[in-house]
């Protein structure tokens, strides 16, 4: 029922601006689909549904452009910065060091922050290696790690 009422409302404001809940619950009703004005409201909280200008001037319901790569990449920086022990570059391959079991998030970490330089990296228990373009590259991802680091 859940999964349901959500995509629905997915749905309903992909097809109309919605500007408030009650709105929301009236659509829901017409599409037989009955709920409470509290459970829309941790729909909204879950679904992260913000509220933006519309062409018209008016605020609506949309599904945030940030929903996931900013909680992401702010929870994997942290799990960057508290798993990585030391780094290393040569040439242009850094290996950096972790905690063991956590090679793996490092590089996931790296990779989300979309770094146009790093051609790719690899990452066994406790140690991944990343792939740049270049060594100005490397040395400046380098000094990008050691800054995450403080």
């Amino acid at each position: 029922m859940k999964g349901t009422r959500q995509a629905e409302i997915l749905q309903i404001i992909s097809e109309q601006e919605v500007e408030t809940q009650e709105q929301l619950l009236e659509e829901l009703k017409k599409r037989g689909i009955f709920s409470t004005q509290a459970t829309i409201s941790r729909d909204i909280k879950e679904l992260r549904l913000v509220k933006e200008l519309s062409a018209a001037g008016n605020y609506r319901y949309a599904v945030s452009v940030q929903k996931n790569s900013y909680n992401e990449a702010g929870r994997l920086r942290n799990i960057f910065k508290e798993g990585v022990t030391s780094f290393e570059m040569a040439q242009n391959i850094i290996v950096v060091k972790t905690m063991p079991g956590l090679a793996s998030a490092a590089c996931a970490a790296l990779d989300g922050m979309g770094i146009d330089t790093m051609l790719g990296s690899l990452a066994g228990d406790d140690t991944a290696i990343l792939v740049m373009r270049s060594s100005e590259a490397a040395e400046a991802l380098c000094d990008e790690i050691h800054k995450m680091m403080r």
